[in-house]
């Protein structure tokens, strides 16, 4: 079994994407939690994006588990280019009215990548990561971001993935 786990809750103030920040608080706090109940999983292997946020989650849930963590940057958040990490009052500011749901299919963020690079990288690595997987004995953590599990979550259930809405919400507790 694969389990899909979103990273903990970051700098609300700041964009994510492919941003070099790390867990809040709050975020580390969520993912104490959270390391609590994924006990009763039997993870085996964990698997995590590495921008900070994931990595960052993944390393709290494998001193937890005493497991080693394989990174992957094929499961990375959108890349936002230019915006990755930017407060979002001075994005707003520079970049008006561009967001995830504004851009067209093709349409890259500056120096990022548009909707259709994106759900192509991600499914394209889910893919690989299942073909991996099969040759694993026992449960899979992944650990990434909501984006990269929307898309997953699309591919497995036969969806249209659109970046105009997310098609599945992930819970921040």
């Amino acid at each position: 079994m694969i389990i899909l786990m979103r990273h903990g809750a970051d700098d609300e103030n700041r964009l994510g994407g492919w941003s070099d920040a790390g867990l809040s608080k709050i975020g580390i706090e969520q993912v104490r939690r959270a390391s609590e109940k994924i006990m009763q999983f039997n993870i085996c292997h964990i698997f995590s994006s590495d921008l900070p946020r994931a990595a960052e989650t993944a390393d709290i849930i494998a001193a937890r588990l005493d497991l080693n963590i394989t990174f992957l940057k094929g499961f990375r958040e959108t890349n936002n280019g230019n915006l990755a990490g930017m407060l979002k009052e001075k994005a707003n500011t520079k970049y008006p009215g561009l967001y995830w749901n504004t851009l067209d299919w093709e349409q890259p963020y500056p120096n990022g990548e548009s909707p259709r690079q994106f759900y192509e990288r991600i499914k394209n690595a889910w893919i690989t990561f299942k073909e991996t997987a099969e040759n694993l004995n026992g449960n899979i953590l992944l650990v990434t971001h909501g984006g990269v599990i929307d898309v997953i979550l699309c591919c497995e259930n036969g969806k249209i993935y659109t970046n105009k809405h997310p098609t599945y919400r992930t819970m921040q507790k």
